[in-house]
Order: C-alpha cells, then sequence, then structure tokens
C-alpha cells in the first residue's frame, strides 16, 4: 500500500513538473488589418477601412488624384483592403477606381452607398444607378450597398421599393450585401428586430462627438444612453456593425482625443470594424497603431 502510494506521488509529481515545462501559449495577436466577418452576411472585409467621405469627400478631393492614389495605396501596403465610398461624395467613384487600378477585384472589399432621396423622383430606377456605380468603381459587384443617411423612424416602409432593388441586386450578385447608414435617433430606432439589415454603419466614439441626437444637429453631443444599447442590440441580432465618426468627423485634433476614442471603440466589442476617412499617411499608420495597442491591451 505504501509502495503503491509512493508511486503514485512520484507520478504526479513528474507529471506535474513536465507541464511547467510546456511552453506557454499565447492568444494571438489582433490588428487593424485583419479579415472579420460582418454579422451573419458571411462578407468578411478588414478591420479598418479607408473612407473617402470626409466632409462629404471635399478633404480627400482636394488632395487631388496623385496624391490621394499614393495615400490609397499606401493603405494598401499596410494591410487595409476595404475601402468604402459613397454616390454623394462628388468624384470620388473615379477617384477610387483610379487609384485601386490594377489592383486584382478579389483582394479589396468594397462598399458604396444610394442616395434614397432619388427614389422620390418619378420613373426612378435604382438599378440604373447602381449600374451607374459599377462603371464608376470599376467593378461588376459591391461588396456592400447601404441606402445612405436615412432620416427618418419610418424609413423601412417609406423606402421597401429601394430595398427591394438591393434585394434583387443580391439576388442576381451584383452586391453581396446591403443595409444602411442613419443619421439622428429616429432612423436607428427602427434598426432592432430589422432583419433585411445586413449591415448597419453607425455613428460611434467615446464622447458623442457628431454622434445621434433627435434632430441630427451638428454641435450637439450625441444621446450615448441611446446609442450604445442600440449598437449593442443591432450587433446581437446578427447584423454587421460598422463604426463611423470615430474621430469625431475630424474634430479630435489632439492625440489623446484620438486615443480616446479608438480605445473606446477597439474595447467596446459590438463594432466589427470602422472607416476613418484620412488625408495623410501619418493618419493611416497612426490608426493602424492604435488599433492594434488597443486590441490587445
Amino acid at each position: 500500500m505504501l509502495n503503491t502510494n509512493r508511486r503514485n506521488f512520484l507520478r504526479l509529481g513528474a507529471g506535474a513538473a513536465a507541464a511547467t515545462m510546456l511552453p506557454e501559449v499565447k492568444a494571438a495577436k489582433r490588428s487593424a488589418t485583419d479579415w472579420v466577418t460582418l454579422g451573419k452576411s458571411g462578407v468578411k472585409v478588414t478591420r479598418l477601412a479607408f473612407g473617402t467621405g470626409t466632409n462629404g469627400g471635399r478633404v480627400q478631393r482636394n488632395l487631388g488624384q496623385k496624391e490621394f492614389t499614393r495615400l490609397v495605396r499606401h493603405a494598401y501596403d499596410r494591410g487595409i483592403r476595404f475601402f468604402e465610398s459613397a454616390d454623394n461624395y462628388d468624384q470620388m467613384h473615379e477617384m477610387l477606381a483610379e487609384a485601386l487600378k490594377g489592383i486584382p477585384r478579389e483582394n479589396y472589399r468594397l462598399m458604396t452607398k444610394l442616395r434614397w432621396q432619388n427614389a422620390a423622383n418619378e420613373g426612378y430606377d435604382p438599378m440604373a444607378d447602381i449600374d451607374r456605380f459599377r462603371r464608376e468603381l470599376n467593378s461588376d459587384y459591391f461588396d456592400i450597398l447601404l441606402l445612405h443617411n436615412v432620416r427618418t423612424i419610418t424609413w423601412p416602409k417609406d423606402l421597401e421599393r429601394l430595398r427591394d432593388a438591393f434585394s434583387e441586386a443580391k439576388h442576381k450578385q451584383i452586391i453581396k450585401c446591403h443595409g444602411c447608414s442613419g443619421h439622428g435617433l429616429m432612423p436607428i430606432r427602427a434598426y432592432a428586430g430589422n432583419q433585411w439589415m445586413d449591415v448597419a454603419l453607425m455613428r460611434v466614439n467615446h464622447d458623442g462627438t457628431r454622434m445621434d441626437n433627435l434632430k441630427d444637429e451638428a454641435n450637439v453631443p450625441g444621446v450615448r444612453e441611446e446609442v450604445y444599447p442600440t449598437i449593442e442590440k443591432v450587433h446581437g441580432q446578427g447584423t454587421g456593425v460598422l463604426g463611423m465618426k470615430i474621430m469625431g468627423e475630424g474634430r479630435f485634433i489632439t492625440p489623446e482625443q484620438r486615443d480616446a476614442s479608438v480605445k473606446f471603440v477597439m474595447k467596446f466589442g459590438k463594432v466589427d470594424a470602422v472607416t476613418i476617412g484620412f488625408k495623410s499617411t501619418a493618419e493611416i499608420d497612426e490608426a493602424i497603431e492604435r488599433i492594434d495597442t488597443h486590441l490587445n491591451s
């Protein structure tokens, strides 16, 4: 009996000693340029997107094509593979297409947005606009197409015709997923429970700057107490959440402000990917560094 106990003790002791010698398994580091899946859509994008709509695209347009192309190629070289634009970012479809020229289409993801106001025009054909977008962006398809800047709580019913057109385009594989961007509390109140939305582009940062409020007023802080829980609900129902206004639409001018916002969004855990409008390579490098830091802290 004593010998048996001694053998057991020696065996257990040897096992414990061996366990302490095993290499420590560290969690894989996460990055701004990781491929992430947007909710239940199945569409994968890089966690950080290159936005082209700062002040309606004016900031990017003013760079000129040569400098804008250099900026896009720098982002691509750093691992950003997700680029987004919109019809009302004047000239940005064409400028982005030129900047991406020669890069295999399967290597990057494209998102653009259609003005819902067009639907008010008699005889309006949304497919004609979608085809125009494809020509302007030199792409047979879009990974994501959004209804741009919806404003009312009744938008799902009011824009049913457009939603049907997007669904048809998805069926034809002209687009891979669809959704909308909303400005103001009223439209995002219609997000929870909306199964049509594959993707929601939502305003989020640490202090409410240029986030959603009732009248969508530029200088009134967003109502964080409603916006954050709404993002959680939308994410929880399987809708992919893309964050915008991470830099307060350019209002976060100090490194401390930008860092606080990136930290909040990365730690929030309910935002799949974010889009930031850039005007310099230094801004791209800073955003990647800050995202990487806070993802792994």
